[in-house]
């Protein structure tokens, strides 16, 4: 069973940084579509970014421009990197294959003082 596994959360105030990674034992990673997600207390999972095999990114409104999505293909790695991280960008953050999801991770917590 394919499982991917997040971590690089933590505590940060706004206009902060953080780097988020993941690895995911999926078998044929080079060619999945890889997404970050992100969940807050009380609302919806969100897809906030996503990368193809081959490295072409997508990003959402609430992101573009202070996000960005990489991958390693070699390591079967998914990593995002945020910049000028505001109260809202608290949530859970979870990676997955965005065409043909495995079952959630556990996810790691951001949480961005004001």
């Amino acid at each position: 069973q394919v499982q991917v596994v997040e971590s690089g959360g933590g505590l940060v105030q706004a206009g902060g940084s953080l780097s988020l990674s993941c690895v995911a034992s999926e078998r044929f990673f080079s060619i999945t579509v890889m997404g970050w997600y992100r969940q807050a207390p009380g609302k919806s999972r969100e897809l906030v970014a996503s990368i193809t095999g081959y490295g072409a990114t997508t990003y959402g409104d609430a992101v573009k421009g202070r996000f960005t999505i990489s991958r390693d293909n070699a390591k079967k790695m998914v990593y995002l990197k945020m910049n000028s991280l505001k109260p809202e960008d608290t949530a859970v953050y979870y990676c997955n294959n965005v065409r043909a999801p495995s079952p959630w991770g556990q996810g790691t917590q951001v949480t961005v003082s004001s």
